[in-house]
């Protein structure tokens, strides 16, 4: 998993309310358990008609919001089923942050394991967040982990909490695996220890 420590890019404005994990990535793309691939999938339904060209008007076909990194989003972003493909998909897209009022649980907890740092802002610094994101690719707005800041194209500094032990994974890129990993020679040990004790296991 790629580290997050502090990013400065395009941020996009999508204030829906309850956008779910169908939205985000619908059922019928889930067809691999790899995390790459469902980036063109993203928002399926909202980016795409049914002929396969794209809806002009949805804000990441918008020329000016085609490279976003940050995802302004409204109330409940997440809800639905508990498919991480939805964060695999907002991954593999390149949107590394998603900023909201609130998020589902599981969809919170599966962002910081694949990278993506969830921010909950109370609605009015969302609609700070939500407008200058609204001023387009020139508008470019800075994340800050280490700092537990976001810094508006004006300046504007807003703070944010975060789990400390989230703050440490992603500042380190550890997902499950890499945190199981650097417990590697104290299981080498219990193994040890364990096959001398109980040679029959």
């Amino acid at each position: 998993m790629d580290k997050f420590e502090k990013i400065t890019g395009i941020a996009a404005p999508m204030p829906l309310v309850n956008i779910d994990t169908d939205m985000i990535i619908p059922k019928v793309h889930l067809k691999s358990i790899k995390r790459t691939g469902f980036g063109k999938h993203l928002f399926d339904e909202m980016r795409y008609n049914r002929d396969g060209t794209e809806v002009a008007d949805f804000v990441l076909n918008k020329p000016q919001y085609r490279d976003a990194e940050i995802l302004i989003a409204g109330d409940n972003f997440g809800c639905g089923s508990s498919r991480e493909h939805a964060p695999w998909a907002i991954a593999d897209f390149g949107i590394k942050c998603v900023v909201s009022t609130s998020f589902a649980d599981i969809f919170f907890n599966n962002s910081f394991k694949n990278g993506i740092l969830p921010i909950v802002l109370p609605q009015e610094q969302v609609d700070i967040l939500m407008a200058d994101a609204e001023k387009g690719a020139n508008a470019r707005m800075t994340v800050d982990l280490e700092a537990q800041e976001i810094t508006t194209s004006d300046g504007d500094v807003i703070p944010f909490d975060v789990d400390p032990f989230k703050k440490h994974c992603l500042l380190n890129g550890l997902d499950d695996i890499a945190l199981t990993m650097e417990k590697a020679a104290s299981i080498d040990t219990f193994e040890s220890s364990m096959s001398v004790q109980r040679p029959w296991v």
